[in-house]
């Protein structure tokens, strides 16, 4: 049972869960196939494999070519999407209620029918060997991109999600069916679904097409948690008119208890224009024009990283002034208007984010995978407004420890240095 009245979930005998959401008040439906992989569950050799598939599926199927599935879905109006992340991918679709069916029918037949065929490999081969090549040309990209391969060194956390040149160099049609087949069963599916659309008769339809999946046995949540590395990284890129600047420390995991603390001491340390480090860094002392911080919850780890933009003379002074905050967050209690701001803050997001069918869609899938139970907006609100001033401060005091602190630095170094007892917050 679930705690709100629209939500049902069902489960089919091969595993695949169904969860629906029901929005009378709109006319879409947004539908999303969630598979429970992502780059981390990939062996180093074939590190971005889970990418490329995502790719591959709209290249064909059995019975439609690429062409056809984008005139079948554009002939609905409709939006047809994917993405890739560290632990998921998820193939999705948005249409109008009436026509819910068709669109299931396209979407079914891309995550159940893909023939990978050599041809199509070749050419999207090039396509994401492009996309790397875009990535790495950014600089905000590329310095998280450093910094999370050295904050969990040797682990598949750390690996990029698009893979590298050499390893999709590789990739053959067998590379990707052993993967598909390893990965694309029941019980490692989620099928989630908001909008106007009944659950019953939804069940029925995804159940018709997908009764013949294998069942397979979720093993999404095994292995260790990785450790992390507190490295201080420099990175010499000439090109680069700006030192691009990544520090963090580890986190709480994305289902921890104390998840709504995190969520907090974020949004007040660089969460927005009226953050600490906004107001200290860019404000005050005008030294860099983006500069924010971020959490990066997994199944059984995080994140909490900071990241600035400045010119070469200025960047030991953004460190300094950054870890100055880590220390205060520890040593001086936050103001009751600070907590005040954040929570009112991180409660609207969430609110207005899930005005639509697709927000409500990943919601339903992400808190089955990562939670396995429905959490209603409003004790959610609940949770949010339970966070207390003490225990922001624990918290801090909890993460933001110096022996944990990892820096990564991008641009033209010339002869810049950083040094750990920088990072003794």
């Amino acid at each position: 049972m679930t705690s709100e009245r629209n939500i049902q979930r069902s489960v089919l005998p091969n595993g695949l869960t169904i969860l629906t959401e029901r929005m009378e008040h709109v006319r879409s439906v947004s539908m999303g196939v969630w598979v429970k992989t992502g780059s981390r569950n990939e062996q180093p050799e074939v590190n971005g494999v889970s990418h490329f598939i995502e790719h591959m599926v709209f290249k064909g199927t059995k019975s439609r070519s690429a062409q056809r599935i984008a005139r079948e879905v554009d002939s609905i109006g409709g939006n047809l999407d994917a993405f890739t992340g560290k632990e998921t991918t998820c193939f999705n679709i948005k249409v109008l209620d009436e026509h819910m069916g068709s669109a299931l029918d396209v979407l079914s037949d891309l995550v159940l029918n893909p023939t990978f065929t050599s041809e199509d490999i070749l050419r999207e081969r090039g396509v994401v060997l492009e996309e790397i090549k875009v990535d790495e040309d950014n600089p905000d990209y590329l310095v998280h991109e450093i910094f999370v391969q050295n904050f969990w060194k040797d682990h598949p956390l750390g690996k990029p999600i698009l893979g590298t040149r050499e390893t999709v160099k590789k990739f053959q049609q067998s590379t990707l069916f052993d993967y598909y087949g390893g990965r694309f069963f029941g019980g490692n599916i989620v099928f989630s679904a908001a909008g106007n659309l009944d659950h019953a008769k939804f069940v029925d339809m995804v159940s018709e097409k997908f009764a013949g999946l294998q069942a397979g046995q979720d093993d999404w949540a095994s292995g260790a948690a990785p450790k992390t590395r507190a490295k201080i990284i420099m990175r010499n890129k000439k090109a680069l008119e700006q030192v691009q600047i990544c520090i963090g420390v580890p986190a709480p995991p994305i289902a921890a208890e104390d998840r709504y603390t995190s969520y907090i001491l974020n949004s007040i340390l660089g969460g927005g224009m009226s953050s600490r480090l906004f107001q200290v860094v860019r404000e005050e002392h005008g030294l860099a024009y983006s500069i924010f911080s971020e959490l990066n919850p997994y199944r059984d780890t995080g994140s909490l990283c900071v990241y600035a933009g400045t010119s070469i003379d200025k960047a030991s002074r953004v460190v300094d002034l950054i870890v100055t905050e880590f220390g205060r967050m520890k040593k001086e209690a936050i103001s009751a208007e600070e907590l005040r701001r954040a929570q009112d803050q991180i409660k609207g997001n969430m609110v207005l984010g899930l005005e639509s069918s697709s927000a409500r869609m990943s919601n339903l899938a992400r808190q089955e995978m990562y939670f396995e139970q429905f959490f209603g907006t409003d004790e959610i609100l609940e949770k949010i407004e339970q966070v207390t001033i003490e225990s922001v401060q624990e918290m801090a005091t909890q993460i933001f420890r110096p022996e944990a602190v990892a820096l990564t630095v991008l641009g033209n170094l010339k002869d810049l240095k950083i040094t750990r007892d920088q990072l003794a917050c």
